[in-house]
């Protein structure tokens, strides 16, 4: 972390900070989702897989109370679980102690010819915005959907690619689209299947994925077969090579 190495007491998987910054959630050595402060310590066991089933990538849901009353305050953990081959997407709240997941609802797509979200297949949840929206891929569609609690249908598909990352403000998604033999970066607006997606790494010569946003959303980070990258979130430069670390990039707010 910044060059520095931090201790959580157990192996440490997909970890992902809340938006302020004061916890992270992540799956740890026994295949648990846990819960710790940003030393490591006062890690809680939010919930303990079932026998058989394997759980990734958490991510969070964090918003405040709509000022009308329409939606209660959101502090929860969206993660994948997977069983026989068979992923789907479930959440705990954040604060729980040995919790009890459930399968996270996904709606149905509010377009011309309503049809219900695949509820099996669902992968890489990431959350953002205001309102706890989220983003996730789908590995038998091959495409990005958006989750907005507060539309009726709670969303759908917005366009082809993998490892989705949902901007702070909740208005762009980056992910991963491949592109004549290479992973590409590629940004769109989260507007539904109309949005035009733009290629933000067009002279890629590797492969990027697992993008993650800055706080500030004008900077992504990305992971290549060299380490740790960062370029600008407009696509105004090319990846800047920082850490040849290899995993998974993560964004600390503080």
């Amino acid at each position: 972390m910044n060059g520095t190495t931090v201790d959580f007491g157990t192996a440490v998987r997909d970890l992902v900070w809340s938006p302020d910054g004061h916890k992270a959630a992540f799956v740890d050595g026994a295949g648990d989702l846990a819960v710790a402060n940003p030393d490591g310590s006062g890690r809680v066991t939010v919930a303990k897989h079932p026998a058989g089933e394997t759980w990734s990538h958490p991510a969070w849901q964090v918003a405040a109370a709509s000022p009308q009353g329409y939606y209660p305050v959101k502090d929860n953990l969206f993660f994948v679980a997977a069983r026989n081959g068979v992923s789907q997407l479930e959440k705990v709240p954040a604060t729980a102690v040995d919790g009890t997941p459930q399968q996270l609802g996904l709606g149905g797509y509010s377009g011309d010819n309503t049809q219900p979200n695949p509820e099996t297949g669902n992968l890489w949840p990431n959350g953002g915005g205001p309102y706890g929206s989220s983003v996730y891929a789908n590995s038998d569609t091959g495409e990005v959907f958006i989750r907005d609690e507060s539309l009726r249908q709670q969303g759908g598909p917005v366009t082809k690619g993998s490892e989705p990352a949902l901007s702070p403000d909740g208005e762009q998604i980056v992910f991963v689209r491949s592109v004549d033999g290479h992973d590409h970066l590629f940004e769109s607006a989260n507007s539904g299947a109309t949005a035009t997606a733009k290629d933000l790494t067009p002279h890629a010569t590797t492969d990027y994925t697992e993008p993650a946003w800055s706080p500030s959303g004008t900077t992504i980070a990305a992971r290549t077969a060299n380490g740790i990258v960062t370029l600008p979130a407009n696509g105004s430069a090319a990846p800047t090579l920082i850490s040849g670390y290899q995993g998974l990039p993560a964004y600390r707010h503080s």
